[in-house]
C-alpha cells in the first residue's frame, strides 16, 4: 500500500491524494469503503494504486491512525 495526504475532496464524491515525489492520485468515494464523508483535507491515508482511464487512481483508501505504521512510498507500491 502507498501512503499520501488528502489534498482535495469535493461534494461530488471524489478527490485527490498528494503523494511525496509523485503526481497526485485521483480517488472516488467508492474507493473509501464507506468512509468518504469522514476523510478530511490534510489527513494521511493508505491506499492501493490502480491504473485508471486518465492516470493512476486510488482504491482501498483508509485513514492512517496513530496505531498504524505508514507504509512504503508510492514508487515501491506501484512496482
Amino acid at each position: 500500500m502507498a501512503t499520501g495526504t488528502i489534498k482535495t475532496k469535493t461534494d461530488k464524491g471524489y478527490g485527490f491524494i498528494s503523494v511525496q515525489g509523485s503526481d497526485d492520485v485521483f480517488f472516488h468515494h467508492t474507493a473509501c469503503n464507506g468512509q468518504f464523508e469522514n476523510l478530511q483535507v490534510g489527513q494521511t491515508v493508505r491506499f492501493d494504486v490502480e491504473k485508471g482511464e486518465k492516470g493512476p487512481k486510488a482504491s482501498n483508501v483508509v485513514a492512517v491512525t496513530a496505531e498504524q505504521p505508514e507504509s512504503a512510498p508510492i514508487e515501491a507500491a506501484a512496482a
